[in-house]
């Protein structure tokens, strides 16, 4: 069976998740609009800032109707909980997960029927560790509400999340890993799951890879 062509808005390419979801998609002859933080507009590439409202709203206006919306970004401070304030948790929720609810709110109007929302969480949100509250908030708060957000999106589209360890080429960068005991995954592992997430049936879904 072929599978149809699609037309994906993909937030967040500069990144190591992003650059190796791009270059899937691509190969899969998929079209992909891009937008990223990092973006330059005078070089006619989409700049987005997330936590912006009207940067959302004027990266879907330029990109119009779409197949899918994936976003491959988020930032979350990381402190242990006795150095963590209010502050750094609004910081969190507003860098992860406010940010990417936004992007299917407004992005609503702009996916076609039968398409798709991708959005990022984490490992965090099933494993503690030292530093990592901020990032246990929100990557728990945006598998629960792609859960929610299934059950009245509609027959007509859907909705998942994608929940990575940590990745094979941030050991090698920084020359440690983060999370003894756990196995890192390639960039192209998660890429699979954004794939099997955009191309595929299944919604309300946090897709785990390498854990």
């Amino acid at each position: 069976m072929t599978i149809a062509t699609k037309r994906v808005f993909l937030i967040g390419t500069s990144g190591t998740v992003g650059s190796a979801v791009l270059h899937m998609l691509r190969e899969r002859g998929h079209e992909v609009a891009t937008a990223d933080f990092d973006a330059d507009p005078e070089k006619g590439e989409l700049r987005i800032d997330i936590t912006d409202t009207a940067s959302i709203a004027a990266a879907y206006a330029a990109v119009g109707a779409v197949d899918a919306v994936a976003c491959t970004v988020g930032v979350v401070p990381l402190l242990p909980l006795h150095d963590t304030t209010l502050a750094h948790i609004d910081e969190a929720i507003r860098g992860k997960l406010s940010s990417q609810i936004d992007i299917v709110l407004q992005g609503l109007p702009h996916v076609r029927e039968g398409g798709s929302f991708t959005l990022i969480s984490g490992i965090m949100s099933r494993m503690p560790w030292l530093g990592g509250i901020g990032a246990s908030i929100v990557d728990g708060g945006i598998e629960a509400f792609v859960i929610g957000a299934a059950a009245e999106i509609g027959r007509d589209r859907r909705i998942n999340a994608i929940s990575p360890t940590i990745l094979q080429e941030s050991v090698d960068k920084i020359g440690t890993n983060l999370l003894p005991g756990h196995q890192p995954v390639p960039a192209s592992h998660v890429a699979g799951a954004y794939l099997r997430s955009i191309e595929g049936i299944e919604t309300g879904q946090t897709f785990p890879v390498g854990h």
